[in-house]
């Protein structure tokens, strides 16, 4: 489960899903969707690994 942090609420919808399309519609279509990559990567760095490595020696 990945952690909201402040700022965060204009990358998602209220059921918690990313916006793949900017809030305001003047925005750059291009620009938005690198922030949103950027925001998933986040996201991605504070969950804890899936699987446990085992090292075989």
């Amino acid at each position: 489960m990945s952690i909201l942090r402040p700022g965060d609420e204009k990358f998602h919808y209220s059921d918690g899903s990313h916006r793949w399309i900017p809030p305001n519609p003047e925005y750059d279509q291009e620009v938005w969707d690198e922030q949103v990559r950027q925001h998933k990567h986040g996201h991605l760095r504070n969950e804890r690994p899936k699987v446990r490595i085992q090292r075989l020696v």
